[in-house]
């Protein structure tokens, strides 16, 4: 059995005490995998993900993460744990009036204080060389790039603390086939050029998550209907995981 990097177990969550979003979700995802987590909308794949960061705590059950219970840890130490994840936000989410190296430098300032200026920038650098972003677009703002250098620079500012799992969240929505493929490569490259570190990309892109993970788990009313690989997805007989398939890939 390959080393856990996040472990759900029998975790159940309600906001209201009433209806439950997860209901008994047991996963292992493994270290130095790359992890798609898919499944129809309203499932809880982003409710799944907030738990992993510690956003939300379960209302039962167990998390660990790194081998870690994240259960009985303060807020403080949430932060500090926090800064083991590097998370490629749906929409980039960079800082609008910082220029694309500001944006990446932004996590070492809050998180290494011991280091000067200078290596602060030559670290920021270095993780957008690492993304495949050419020199002369460092100054430039967010509004001043294209979509798809703005997914470059939210990837180098999600490494710049070299984190040991790296989360992406909803990657390619509403972006345009080129675009998407584009993520979707520089996905696996990443993950490819860190040996050991875990990926998960919560997604409702099967046809990604079929191409460039090593292990898919499926979400249904809380809980986890199937979890393995593309080729378990495609000789499942659930009913449900094949509607799915035969919905999911039609991108060619």
């Amino acid at each position: 059995m390959s080393e856990a990097a996040v472990k759900f177990r029998d975790v159940k969550k309600t906001f209201d005490g009433k209806e439950f979003v997860l209901k008994g979700l047991d996963l292992e995802v493994e270290k130095g995998s790359l992890t798609a987590i898919i499944g129809f909308s309203g499932t809880g794949k982003s409710v799944c993900l907030k738990h992993i960061l510690g956003i939300f705590r379960p209302t039962s059950g167990s998390i660990e993460v790194l081998g870690q219970d994240l259960g009985p840890m303060s807020s403080e130490e949430l932060t500090q744990f926090r800064q083991k994840f590097g998370v490629l936000f749906q929409s980039a989410a960079l800082f609008d009036d910082m220029s694309v190296l500001e944006n990446v430098a932004f996590p070492l300032f809050e998180h290494r204080r011991n280091l000067k200026p200078a290596k602060v920038y030559e670290i920021a650098e270095k993780k957008l060389q690492q993304v495949g972003l050419e020199s002369k677009h460092y100054q430039k703002l967010p509004s001043e790039i294209s979509g798809g250098m703005q997914k470059r620079c939210g990837l180098a500012r999600a490494l710049a603390l070299d984190p040991e799992i790296i989360i992406y969240d909803e990657p390619t929505t509403g972006l345009d086939p080129i675009l998407t493929e584009m993520v979707d490569n520089l996905i696996v490259e990443t993950h490819n050029a860190r040996p050991g570190t875990t990926s998960i990309m919560v997604s409702h892109d099967l046809y990604a998550a079929f191409r460039i993970a090593n292990k898919i788990a499926m979400l249904d009313s809380g809980r986890v209907l199937l979890y393995g690989t593309a080729e378990d997805f495609y000789n499942s007989e659930i009913e449900l995981v094949k509607r799915f398939v035969s919905k999911g890939m039609k991108r060619k």
